[in-house]
């Protein structure tokens, strides 16, 4: 009889394993290590550096507003009561349309009459001294100082009456307008001097708006500048009427006006304005190419090597979907598109549309 055929065992089965790589000159593995893994890459479209420009623009966000000069206050000139008021806040009026109705108060009545009475006694001192002078009894000097007083009478007299205390007074808008204050109403008693309403010329309105002052820095009078109502899709040519020289304490803005067209606007209508300040000079790459690090600035990333690189940079300016920037950029190293969010540091890139190899 044979003995029985004896099982390899697992020392056997290794020893065997052992000679077989030595023979073919392969490294031995251990029964429990794993070949190492292939090097990670990633799949990314890039594109070019190039150099070129784009119109550096800031895009601000104010109200349409009668301009200063275009405004003008209704003031009372005495002491009345508002006994009828004509207009209503924002109610576009044309030129010589009643606004309101004052009546003398009983003390600038009393005035009135006073001024009626000094006047009355005026005419008739002159009267007389000019009768007293034919006849040589009187002097030359005293007739000029008779007309002196009658004509300061007459003349107190006339603004009494101008300033409508000789009975009710009707005041007129002065020019088409649009009525953007009015803070009586019927029956309040106003003192000389008080703003009865305020009018705007309703074909002279700018967009008064407000920036940050490091932004205002690069704004210049005379700036072109494209207005954009809000809810509309009409845009509005505009320039640059004025640009501040000190920060508003409310806000903490630099005044910003604009100019806007005749009849574009309504008086309190929202706008975005971009006004273009010049010409941004750099790298233009496509927007999707700018990236946001955990700090929010942004970066790119740039094949080097068939490496992939991390390169903080400066964003100059923006326009239909391309950006300038300017960095510690490798001119001729292209930026990463397509899939660059997920590169990190020495990663081996595999370009879109080649070979789909490690980028040389």
């Amino acid at each position: 009889m044979h003995p029985p055929a004896l099982r390899p065992t697992r020392a056997d089965t290794l020893a065997r394993l052992g000679l077989l790589f030595t023979l073919l000159g392969a490294p031995l593995l251990r029964a429990d290590e794993e070949p190492p893994a292939p090097a990670a890459s990633a799949l990314v479209q890039v594109v070019p550096l190039q150099q070129g420009s784009l119109p550096s623009v800031v895009t601000l966000y104010g109200k349409a507003e009668a301009s200063t000069l275009s405004r003008q206050s209704i003031m009372a000139q005495s002491s009345a009561q508002v006994s009828a008021v004509d207009v209503r806040l924002g109610q576009a009026v044309a030129a010589n349309t009643a606004l309101l109705q004052l009546t003398p108060t009983p003390a600038t009545e009393a005035t009135y009459k006073q001024a009626r009475s000094a006047l009355s006694v005026a005419q008739q001192g002159l009267e007389r001294t000019r009768s007293l002078l034919t006849q040589h009894l009187a002097t030359v000097q005293q007739l000029n100082d008779a007309e002196k007083a009658e004509g300061d009478a007459r003349a107190a007299l006339n603004a009494l009456q101008t300033q409508g205390a000789g009975g009710p007074l009707t005041l007129r808008a002065p020019f088409a307008a649009v009525v953007t204050s009015l803070p009586v109403s019927v029956g309040m008693i106003v003192n000389e001097g008080t703003a009865l309403l305020e009018l705007a010329r309703s074909r002279a309105l700018v967009l008064q708006a407000g920036a940050v002052p490091e932004v205002a820095r690069n704004i210049q009078v005379g700036n072109a500048a494209t207005i954009n109502p809000i809810g509309s899709s009409q845009s509005l040519p505009g320039k640059v009427l004025l640009r501040g020289a000190v920060v508003d304490a409310a806000s903490g803005l630099v005044p910003i006006d604009i100019s806007a067209p005749a009849d574009a606007l309504l008086p309190g209508e929202q706008a975005a304005v971009t006004i273009r300040t010049g010409a941004a000079r750099g790298y233009v790459v496509p927007h999707e190419a700018i990236l946001l690090n955990d700090e929010g600035n942004p970066y790119v990333v740039q094949v080097i090597g068939g490496a992939a690189k991390k390169v903080d940079v400066r964003v100059l300016a923006m326009q239909g979907g391309r950006d300038v920037i300017d960095g510690a950029l490798t001119a001729s190293a292209p930026v990463a598109l397509s899939g660059n969010y997920q590169l990190e540091d020495g990663m081996k890139v595999r370009i879109a549309g080649g070979s789909g190899r490690a980028a040389p």
